[in-house]
């Protein structure tokens, strides 16, 4: 199989430590007293790099195990809930809501913008009954970025648990857990973090588990029961088998992160996204988002008259490129560059805009500037 040259928003490319790391002789996980505290260890590193001290658990699926995992955990039947909706996924959070009986109100924004706040404590000054509210970091599909820094601590003035997922803003975006009073943050491996997919990271506040321990009725779920890992550590007993592989691919992702340094890999990000943007438009094109842009992926709107998946195709089969489109209501629309995690590279993006040239005007459109040029011009 020939690996093309990953430009997608998640999955990203995966470091060669990582995948070296995955290929390690393993131990019995249930057994071994020793991988506990390898997971244990696992944990707090991924909290330090959420700047939390909450407790944080690694589960075995990719990113949107954890979404419904913190839905299931939380909802009981008449819930009422606030999806707080810019996007296709954060309009998605209502389906887990409705799947465990919850009641999803929601509070909608410009899908072209990120969510303003002054709005939404007009919304939560006439409504605040409810039980928890979900708001979605960057949503990838649109590629607008939500401030947590402001709607999360917000939230908590009106008595409201916060459930964040920050999927495919994590690593590319800074998250300030207890700076900013997050109560569930979602993470993926196969995002900023450079690890191949299977894994959610999540930090859980002690208000969140106290919600948890004080339902009326059990959890619906026993795999995406947030509850059961509670105490894995003390009772020496995970609800299932860890993906011990995948763990220590994980921890070797994020020690690349960390060895790079947070503050320095926040830069790297916001730079290439910039630069990105800005050699875009001077080429003519049209970016979706009009405020709130994420500094993990770019969306550009499709040029009149362009199949988006004949576009993507010829640059795939003639230069091994592969970027992505978009699905729901954007879909044909957009097409979505994902510079984030180890995409976040300046020759990356720089040959991933080069070849997007060449399949533009083979199919007619007209780029009066080197799309490429611009880019580095911007550093």
């Amino acid at each position: 199989m020939k690996v093309p040259y990953i430009m997608t928003p998640g999955p990203t490319q995966v470091r060669e430590n990582v995948r070296m790391a995955r290929a390690l002789e393993t131990t019995n996980p249930d057994l071994d007293l020793q991988f506990y505290d390898f997971y244990k260890e696992t944990c707090e590193k991924i909290g330090e790099f959420l700047k939390t001290k909450n407790e944080v658990r690694i589960l075995s699926g990719e990113g949107i195990l954890g979404l419904e995992a913190a839905c299931a955990s939380l909802t009981e039947k008449g819930d009422r809930v606030l999806v707080i909706d810019n996007g296709i996924f954060g309009e998605g959070f209502a389906d887990f809501v409705n799947i465990y009986g919850g009641e999803a109100v929601f509070f909608k924004g410009d899908r072209k913008k990120k969510i303003d706040e002054a709005e939404l404590k007009q919304f939560l000054d006439k409504d605040r009954d409810f039980k928890y509210a979900t708001v979605v970091h960057c949503d990838t599909p649109s590629g607008v970025l939500n401030d947590i820094s402001k709607i999360c601590p917000l939230l908590k003035e009106y008595g409201i648990i916060t459930v964040v997922d920050s999927v495919a803003a994590m690593g590319g975006e800074d998250v300030r857990v207890d700076d900013w009073r997050i109560d569930i943050v979602l993470g993926g491996s196969q995002k900023c973090v450079s690890a191949p997919p299977g894994l959610t990271f999540l930090s859980i506040s002690e208000d969140a588990f106290k919600a948890m321990e004080s339902r009326k009725t059990p959890i619906a779920s026993f795999y995406c029961s947030l509850l059961a890992w509670k105490n894995y550590y003390e009772d020496k007993w995970f609800p299932y088998t860890p993906p011990i592989s995948d763990i220590i691919g994980l921890r070797v992702a994020f020690d690349n992160i960390l060895k790079e340094g947070l503050d320095n890999v926040y830069k790297r990000h916001e730079k290439i996204a910039k630069s990105a943007r800005k050699a875009i438009q001077s080429a003519g094109l049209k970016l979706y988002i009009k405020k709130g842009f994420s500094n993990t992926v770019t969306v550009i709107e499709v040029p009149e008259g362009i199949d988006d998946k004949l576009l993507r195709d010829y640059m795939l089969k003639e230069y091994n490129v592969f970027i992505a489109g978009s699905f729901g209501y954007l879909g044909g629309k957009v097409i979505r560059i994902g510079h984030m995690g180890e995409n976040a590279r300046e020759d990356k993006v720089s040959y991933t805009l080069f070849v997007l040239q060449r399949a533009l005007e083979h199919f007619g459109v007209n780029i009066e500037v080197n799309l490429s040029q611009e880019f580095l011009n911007k550093f």
